[in-house]
């Protein structure tokens, strides 16, 4: 009888646990009836939704803002999806300038939800056309990537430098020789104990895990990037840790101009708590001209 029970206890916590995961809160999602309301409480009631076909993935994003003129491309991290984005697509100073985009990678939100892409290049390639679609020729490109999101956009400017105006660096994890590595992540990897985390975490573990080793395949094209780049890094990111600014500034030798903004005091989550300060960035970036004349790494310590 209590090997009878244990075994009814043992099944009720792996269905217990199967419902949890599935829940809609660990899917770091909202629907775009969700994200059209919270923008509309914003005072933005001018979003659109769109869903594309790249190399056998679909790719789901939002955009606001003026068509024809700058782009911007907002690239989240890991987990996340396009709707961590939505106070950017509701800053009408920077819609009235830009088409802004905001965009579920893949594996998350709504771009095929819990099927992991491990390669920075091939994700890369599947946001490749989403920039050719919405990019304005003579006009700027501008891509802002958070934490993954930061060296994804860098892979972006290194493949198709053609495509790419500017970036902006924000708390982005780019050096390899800081990335962590979990006992835990691996195992976590097993597809015998996938099933016990939630889509969205297993696809974090899944494109994490390789994350050192497709920084080291970046190293040699840090170099290839000549457009203007602006890191902004917390100096108190746990999460990333603040070495990394200083890994930009190492590599980024090419980039005119390179501008680093380090936060003082400030955490992981800055692409939330300053946003006005980094959508001003970005703004600033919109207006500034082409090259400049002579390279300089201005730091700036806030």
């Amino acid at each position: 009888m209590k090997l009878k029970k244990r075994q009814a206890i043992a099944v009720v916590l792996c269905v217990g646990l199967l419902v949890t995961c599935q829940m809609e809160f660990l899917k770091f999602r909202k629907s775009e009836a969700e994200q059209k309301a919270i923008l509309a409480s914003k005072g933005q009631t001018d979003v659109q939704f769109g869903t594309y076909e790249s190399n056998g993935r679909n790719i789901h994003y939002t955009k606001s803002g003026a068509p024809g003129e700058a782009l911007v491309l907002m690239v989240h991290g890991s987990p996340g999806s396009s709707d961590a984005m939505l106070d950017y697509l509701a800053d009408t100073n920077l819609t009235k300038q830009a088409l802004v985009v905001t965009v579920d990678r893949p594996g998350f939100g709504y771009s095929d939800f819990g099927k992991a892409e491990r390669s920075l290049s091939a994700q890369a390639q599947q946001l490749r056309p989403l920039v050719e679609k919405y990019r304005t020729p003579g006009k700027k490109t501008i891509l802002v990537g958070h934490s993954y999101g930061g060296p994804l956009i860098a892979r972006m400017a290194m493949d198709f430098p053609e495509l790419v105006n500017g970036l902006v660096i924000v708390a982005g994890s780019i050096d390899p020789e800081l990335e962590p590595e979990f006992w835990w992540a691996r195992p976590l990897d097993w597809w015998a104990l996938r099933w016990m985390l939630p889509p969205a975490f297993r696809v974090s573990n899944q494109e994490i895990l390789p994350l050192k080793n497709e920084l080291e395949d970046m190293l040699p094209f840090w170099a290839d990037i000549s457009c203007p780049v602006t890191v902004i890094q917390g100096t108190k990111d746990s999460l990333v840790p603040a070495g990394n600014a200083d890994f930009a500034r190492r590599m980024l030798v090419n980039s005119r101009p390179l501008q680093v903004q380090m936060l003082e005091g400030e955490d992981h989550f800055i692409m939330w708590t300053k946003t006005p300060m980094i959508s001003a960035r970005i703004v600033e970036m919109l207006a500034e001209n082409g090259v400049t004349p002579d390279r300089a790494s201005l730091i700036l310590e806030y």
